[in-house]
């Protein structure tokens, strides 16, 4: 890959999407590219890493709701080895699909570093293990980029996928180099196909499975905005304008009366789909390995099968039982006498599915969500910028939490309308703001927060803050917070 100064590649993680296929470990606020893979290892972790090991990246720009922006930090923060030069975060208020995100970083990445650098598009929630194929497939989507392509990569089909989009591959592009990965003029793309129109594509032989994945340069794919997706381009303007005030900031929050009026709509409708029949969009056929681990299904392939083809992680007892896939979270999960399940066994939910039936596990969450139920949002334990808290035991009038405050975090400044608080500290020490009031309490000591009382919890010191907080009040929900201060810039201006 050309790393010349004149010409810099930026990797562009575009991290969002609930995982609803893979409730219950995806959910709103801890979606798919934070669930833990069953290496250990989060689909945002491994897409970071990947983005890179290229050679000659200077900047990692991602594009994420601003409710995962300090998790995103979190997990790039634990990238021991591959801490990028520099980082830029292009923060949403809520989600207006791929479209908008790319033409909001593609105009970062030509302010930061000029028209003719290329943007190298990555969803978080891929998983590629061959790196030394898919840097080769980036090499020859960049070489295509810079002679002025709209370079995509397609994955060849191993079956007929009726789950993914594919794209028809025209005529080949002359390869620059010996044992490049093949390129094609992109002829057109096809939604998510039927079956029967599946196993044409896969035996027609020059159909590939769409990845998702985008290279261009900033210049080349801005233009292509303002001549395909003019309503959109327009609409995207104001909101860089206000992000562009910032400067050389490294965060940009999003204004969200402007982004309202931005379209709802992916790259590949906006752009990609009206491209390709004027021949502007190259297809790199990448050998690399692909999943975008989009079902239980998915995850299950990444465990080795038992001689009865069951596979697993956590504690399981397996009778009789063969085909059955089992996530165990703290408890043994015991199945007798079954055959192409699915168990999926969580602090706070349980699935039970036939394999022939996991798409529609989506249809679970929104069924919760019509309930208003909190399992289709929220784990037992949240993540915070701060922290953590681990819901223990909840009923009418009570909460109990478990809450661990980082070293040197402290939570905002706030008051609740209907409910009081009782702390108890665990482990370390606790400096509690109450109205007036600042003092330290420590282990085997507790205070109380009564009810429109303004408090703040704070871990002064060099060890995480580890508490008991019971809640009583006639209604406990996360949405009776009034903040008046808070450093992660959660209270209102």
């Amino acid at each position: 890959m050309d790393s010349s100064p004149g010409s810099p590649v930026i990797p562009v993680i575009l991290s969002g999407g609930a995982g609803t296929r893979l409730w219950p470990l995806s959910r709103e606020q801890a979606p798919k590219p934070f669930m833990p893979l069953p290496d250990g290892d989060t689909l945002l972790a491994k897409t970071a890493v990947r983005a890179l090991a290229l050679p000659g990246v200077r900047e990692l720009v991602t594009v994420t709701n601003r409710d995962y922006y300090f998790a995103t930090r979190d997990v790039y923060a634990g990238l021991a080895d591959a801490q990028p030069a520099a980082t830029a975060f292009l923060l949403e208020p809520f989600g207006r699909n791929t479209a908008a995100a790319v033409a909001l970083a593609a105009l970062h990445v030509a302010a930061r570093h000029g028209g003719d650098a290329v943007l190298l598009i990555l969803p978080a929630d891929h998983l590629i293990r061959d790196q030394a194929a898919f840097a080769s497939a980036v090499r020859r989507a960049v070489a295509l980029a810079r002679a002025g392509a709209l370079a995509t990569f397609g994955i060849g089909p191993a079956l007929p996928e009726t789950g993914f989009g594919y794209i028809e591959c025209g005529d080949r592009i002359a390869d620059a180099r010996a044992h490049e990965p093949p390129a094609f003029v992109a002829s057109r793309f096809v939604e998510k196909p039927p079956l029967a129109r599946a196993r044409e594509y896969l035996a027609a032989g020059n159909y590939v499975w769409n990845s998702g994945m985008f290279c261009f340069t900033a210049d080349a794919i801005l233009d292509a905005f303002a001549r395909h997706a003019p309503a959109l381009n327009a609409a995207v303007l104001p909101v860089w304008e206000r992000l562009a005030a910032n400067g050389a900031a490294a965060v940009h929050e999003i204004d969200a009366a402007l982004f309202a009026a931005v379209p709802d709509i992916s790259l590949d409708y906006a752009v990609m789909e009206r491209a390709a029949p004027a021949g502007e969009v190259a297809v790199v056929r990448g050998s690399f390995d692909w999943s975008d681990v989009g079902s239980w299904q998915a995850v299950s392939d990444l465990t080795e099968p038992d001689l009865d083809g069951n596979r697993g992680r956590g504690e399981r007892v397996t009778i009789a039982t063969s085909g059955t896939y089992v996530h165990s979270e703290g408890r043994v999960v015991a199945t007798v006498g079954v055959e192409n399940l699915v168990i999926i066994d969580t602090a706070d939910a349980v699935l039970v599915a036939h394999r022939d039936h996991l798409q529609r596990v989506k249809e679970v969450v929104g069924e919760l969500k019509a309930r208003g139920h909190e399992a289709y949002r929220l784990h037992k334990t949240v993540a915070r910028p701060w922290g953590a808290y681990t819901v223990l035991q909840e009923n009418p009038g009570f909460k109990i939490k478990r809450i661990e405050v980082k070293t040197g975090a402290s939570l905002s400044l706030q008051l609740h309308h209907r409910r009081s608080e009782h702390w108890i500290v665990v482990s370390g020490t606790a400096r509690v703001t109450r109205d007036d009031d600042v003092f330290l309490i420590g282990a085997n000591e507790s205070t109380y927060i009564p009810v429109e009382t303004r408090h703040r919890l704070e871990n002064p010191g060099s060890e995480p803050l580890v508490m008991i907080e019971v809640q009583c009040g006639d209604y406990l929900g996360e949405d009776d917070i009034v903040r008046f201060d808070d450093v992660y810039g959660r209270a209102p201006a």
